[in-house]
């Protein structure tokens, strides 16, 4: 088409390359879809480990799952620090959103020391491809999640004495700079400013940045409710803390499955892959990711509370409806 920008083959190439994002997130997929089926598998065919099982689970599943020796438990950090996830989410991606803007709006470059982060990342200096409209709303909406989450931490969740690894906190500190610096990779870039397709970025818009959003505020809302849910019952309805027992949740989407609020958080970042085009791979090794890692420990709630209820519903799957 006349007047519109062609990709170098030299870019192209090094957009379907295995860069280091790529590689980072398809290893993290892997390993979690390992450590699933290891799960399946009949606990008397493999030998135990008490290390392994400590890093695979975190708070009631951590509580019901195998006897933990004190060596573990000396790397204990209270589940209510997963709080401190969303702070650093909430201001590291707010700055990140505030730099995009800035290039946009007000034509500033992007720091030397961030677009170099990002080169060594792998993201590619492109023209064309990747629209910019579509990494801009990824990164509001991620932005917007984790000061929703938040918020629940504060004043939703009631959090009972149960511990996470310190592994599984560093890890969570890191995932949210990690993710955040995957949505900006995708940003097209000339030098270290950003390249805008068109007079200005609302040409830019189509069809799937509607479709990502409404999915990603229906998402966010079911997520928001199944938190309520599981809030409340720890409390009155004086809406004061009561207990920190655990008791079956009922309402919304646990009528399907025993952890909706992990089905939630797929599909929040199922609606980001749907902001991007459908078409980004490497947004897709992430959603690939947070599959295997949310039915992980979909899986490992769902086998708690069937351990720990009589009563709990045959027919609630642990993630997928009707499947799994």
């Amino acid at each position: 088409m006349p007047g519109a920008p062609a990709m170098s083959p030299w870019a192209g190439a090094e957009l379907s390359a295995l860069n280091p994002l790529r590689a980072v997130w398809l290893t993290l997929a892997a390993a979690f879809l390992l450590t699933l089926l290891l799960q399946l598998v009949p606990s008397g065919l493999l030998p135990g480990c008490a290390l392994f099982q400590d890093l695979i689970r975190y708070g009631k599943t951590k509580e019901g799952g195998p006897s933990r020796p004190a060596a573990c438990r000396a790397f204990d950090v209270p589940k209510r620090y997963f709080s401190h996830f969303y702070i650093i989410s909430v201001l590291w991606n707010g700055f990140l959103l505030w730099s995009l803007t800035q290039s946009l709006f007000v034509g500033a470059p992007f720091p030397n020391w961030l677009h170099h982060l990002l080169r060594i990342l792998g993201a590619a200096q492109f023209r064309g491809g990747e629209l910019v409209l579509s990494a801009f709303l990824v990164l509001v909406f991620l932005w917007l999640h984790s000061l929703r989450r938040l918020f629940e931490c504060f004043y939703v969740s009631v959090f009972s004495n149960a511990m996470i690894h310190v592994v599984q906190y560093c890890f969570g500190l890191v995932y949210y700079v990690l993710v955040g610096l995957t949505v900006l990779s995708q940003v097209p870039m000339d030098g270290r400013n950003v390249y805008v397709i068109g007079k200005n970025l609302l040409m830019q818009a189509r069809w799937f940045h509607i479709l990502g959003m409404m999915m990603f505020i229906w998402s966010s809302v079911h997520q928001y409710k199944c938190h309520v849910i599981l809030g409340n019952l720890r409390k009155n309805k004086a809406g004061v803390v009561i207990h920190c027992n655990h008791r079956i949740p009922f309402g919304d989407w646990f009528e399907y499955v025993s952890s909706p609020n992990y089905l939630a958080e797929l599909m929040i970042y199922i609606s980001m892959a749907v902001t991007f085009g459908f078409h980004n791979l490497t947004w897709w090794l992430v959603v690939t990711y947070v599959f295997f890692s949310q039915a992980l420990s979909a899986f490992l709630s769902h086998k708690f509370y069937k351990s720990k209820f009589v009563s709990y519903p045959k027919h609630r799957k642990a993630f997928l409806p009707f499947l799994f």
